[in-house]
């Protein structure tokens, strides 16, 4: 057998695993409008909790969704810039106005 039929036999398998697909590209950063800005919303510190000032937090903030954070409660460490947190007291004063 010539060693060039040799060499093209084993390499023909090989081949058939290689594709033409260009790789998958990660996702864009959302645009700068899905953004939180928790500045919008610091004068709402000091405010009782309740779901119309949530809503009006979300609106002030320009944020997509909103997450209250109760006294004593674990909260996951996931980032995400489009979400306001309000953490308040047992009294539901609202103590913290933050993104992420």
């Amino acid at each position: 057998m010539d060693i060039r039929l040799f060499a093209f036999a084993a390499a023909l398998p090989l081949a058939a695993c290689a594709t033409s697909e260009t790789p998958v590209e990660t996702p864009p950063a959302p645009p700068a409008e899905m953004s939180c800005k928790a500045d919008a919303a610091q004068s709402y510190v000091g405010q009782t909790a309740t779901p119309d000032l949530g809503g009006a937090i979300v609106k002030a903030t320009g944020a997509r969704t909103l997450r209250w954070g109760p006294p004593r409660s674990a909260m996951t460490m996931d980032y995400r810039q489009d979400r306001v947190n309000v953490m308040y007291d047992d009294a539901y004063k609202i103590t913290q106005v933050t993104c992420g």
